[in-house]
This record gives C-alpha cells, sequence and structure tokens, in this order.
C-alpha cells in the first residue's frame, strides 16, 4: 500500500503539473543570477532538473539535491536581486518533494522588483505573470495546498496573496514597492 500524500505535498502527479509551471516562473528572473555569476550553473541546473522531473525523467532525491544547490548559490552571491533568483529556481525544483514549496515562486517576483528598484509595479506585474501563466490544472493544485502560515514581511505577504488570489478570493493589486535606498521590498 502506497502513502497518501499529505496536505502539503500532494501527490507526485500533482507535483509533475506544478514542476512545470514553477520552472517557468523561476526561469523568468534566472537571467539576473546568471548576470552576477555567469559560471554557476546551479540554479539553471535546479530548474532543468524540475523539467525533468515532470517528464518523468529523474526521480525526486536528484532533484531535490538541486534544489539544495541552487540555494547553496544564493548564498554564495552578493546582489539582492542575484540571491531572489537563484532562490525561486530552488523552491521551484523543491516542488518535486513538496508541492507548497510552488509557493516561492514569489522570489521570482521579489527578484524582479529588485531589479527594478524605481519601478513599483515590477513585482505585481511578475506576479500577475505568474497567475496568468497558471493554467486551470495548476490552479486547482494550488488551490488544494492549505493556507500559508500567517504571513510576515513582504515575501509571506506576496505568497498569501497568490494564495488567495489562485484561490479565486482576491484580485491581486499593487500592495508593494521597492525601496530603492536599500533595495528592500515593503509594503506601500
Amino acid at each position: 500500500m502506497g502513502r497518501q500524500p499529505g496536505a502539503l505535498t500532494l501527490s507526485e502527479d500533482d507535483r509533475r503539473v506544478l514542476a512545470t509551471w514553477a520552472a517557468d516562473c523561476a526561469e523568468r528572473t534566472l537571467s539576473l543570477f546568471e548576470a552576477q555569476a555567469p559560471t554557476d550553473t546551479r540554479p539553471r541546473d535546479a530548474i532543468d532538473g524540475l523539467r525533468a522531473f515532470a517528464r518523468g525523467e529523474m526521480r525526486i532525491g536528484e532533484v531535490r539535491a538541486l534544489a539544495a544547490r541552487a540555494h547553496a548559490a544564493a548564498r554564495e552571491v552578493g546582489d539582492p536581486a542575484a540571491v531572489a533568483a537563484a532562490r525561486a529556481a530552488g523552491q521551484a525544483a523543491s516542488v518535486a518533494h513538496m508541492a507548497a514549496h510552488a509557493r516561492g515562486v514569489a522570489y521570482a517576483a521579489k527578484a524582479a522588483g529588485l531589479a527594478a528598484p524605481h519601478d513599483p509595479t515590477a513585482v505585481v506585474c511578475e506576479a500577475r505573470w505568474q497567475l496568468r501563466h497558471a493554467s486551470p490544472t495548476v490552479r486547482d493544485a494550488l488551490r488544494r495546498l492549505p493556507p500559508p502560515t500567517r504571513p510576515t514581511g513582504m515575501l509571506g505577504a506576496l505568497i498569501n496573496d497568490l494564495h488567495q488570489a489562485h484561490s479565486g478570493r482576491m484580485t491581486l493589486v499593487p500592495s508593494f514597492k521597492v525601496r530603492a535606498e536599500n533595495r528592500e521590498l515593503g509594503p506601500e
């Protein structure tokens, strides 16, 4: 008898559906990392591994190791936008073992905002792209995840807002801006 997936895990089939969407979301800001660390392929390898998992060509454990390497790359780069882009790749690849990591593609929106500190719409524009790019099957899988824990900070609030939007309970509105003086994201 096979193990039943937990609420944060969902089934392997669900995670394969989420994998392609999460890879697409993370890949949109990957160039921010690659510009800062052009010879470091760990975040790209994580995204490629996740795509292979989605096709049934790579096992969960292998992709999980690639996700850990992407997070290690994030710790080694100094630029905040590059850090967020590598985190987006690591979170996306982590979808192979736990569906709730799909929420971590919010790091890509954070990366977009950090890369464009004078554009107060950058975060929301990226988050809206993520919402529009989610197929009905992806939305269904995301809706079946339990609500995120109480949000703290900008990233937590964005994850919560994305969850609400995927659940059809709200429309994503620009509620965040980048403070140019310290390149951090925060509520307006």
